[in-house]
């Protein structure tokens, strides 16, 4: 599993130019899921996020984890996350997890984040979506598990 975390003062995802999901301060989780990833990989990868210490105290050190100050989060499917460019032009993608494979761990993942009593909103797995963020910093990371 693979995610890109990024810090936003606001977010929302747009599907035919309707707004599926909508965020204040928070993090996007763009999530990539792998052919062997399973419930494991799920609640590392969520708990890891839930508790990075990505948000700034009064002296402007990255000290409080997105449950500490009640943010919002939006979770993007994002296959492309594990595209390997190192051959040709064309990225391959083999190392992505099969549709119905991904669409599980992916609703999985998001109903776990629900369970912890924060505001999750989602874009639709496997459309078409625009995807608009401030990003607050920029303050961006990787993590794979």
């Amino acid at each position: 599993m693979r995610a890109v975390i990024q810090r936003v003062v606001s977010a929302n995802v747009k599907i035919n130019k309707r707004v599926k999901g909508k965020i204040n301060k928070g993090i996007v989780v763009f999530l990539g899921v792998g052919q062997n990833d399973s419930i494991v990989n799920i609640k590392k990868t969520a708990d890891k996020i839930l508790s990075l210490r990505i948000f700034q105290n009064d002296l402007h050190k990255m000290d409080y984890s997105i449950t500490d100050i009640c943010g919002d989060i939006l979770v993007i499917s994002q296959f492309t996350l594990y595209a390997n460019c190192l051959k040709g032009n064309r990225p391959s993608f083999t190392l992505a997890a099969d549709p119905k494979h991904a669409n599980n761990i992916y609703n999985e993942f998001v109903n776990y984040l629900k369970g912890k009593t924060l505001n999750v909103q989602t874009g639709i797995f496997g459309e078409m979506m625009s995807v608009e963020l401030i990003n607050d910093g920029p303050v961006t990371f990787t993590l794979e598990y």
